[in-house]
């Protein structure tokens, strides 16, 4: 059986909560890129349920929820509690270049990761250059 004492582990448990630390952080890490056509936001979120994922943009702003719960049960004894639980809520203001009417989610192993496509108006395109003819062609002289 694990044993474990510390008279602060209360206080130090809330503190993280609020504060987070480097092996516990308050927030969900996130990695964001461009790939091509595509900007693509992946986000940590290991031990959530799917079901538990509610991900939401209004205007340009992108909200990710998601729940991590303990086990609950008649017979479940918690021994140690050292992850994080509860609600974890991250926002992403996205540019006015991203097509978020065709914003894709998936998450596979622990990982939620959102595909954005760049919108048409945003992509590099090559501008033609037409000639008026020789007849319409000036010299600049300096004033």
């Amino acid at each position: 059986m694990l044993m474990r004492t510390d008279p602060f582990r209360e206080i130090d448990r809330i503190a993280e909560q609020f504060f987070g630390t480097t092996a516990r952080p308050a927030t969900m890490h996130l990695d964001a890129y461009r790939d091509g056509d595509h900007f693509y936001a992946a986000f940590d979120l290991p031990g959530v349920d799917p079901d538990s994922i509610d991900c939401t943009v209004e205007r340009n702003v992108l909200t990710v929820r998601a729940e991590r719960r303990r086990p609950t049960g008649d017979n479940v004894e918690l021994v140690a509690a050292e992850r994080p639980m509860g609600t974890f809520t991250r926002q992403l203001f996205l540019g006015d270049t991203l097509d978020t009417d065709r914003l894709e989610a998936g998450y596979d192993n622990g990982v939620l990761t959102l595909r954005i496509p760049v919108a048409e108006r945003a992509k590099p395109r090559r501008i033609s250059v037409t000639t008026t003819g020789e007849g319409n062609r000036r010299e600049l002289t300096p004033a």
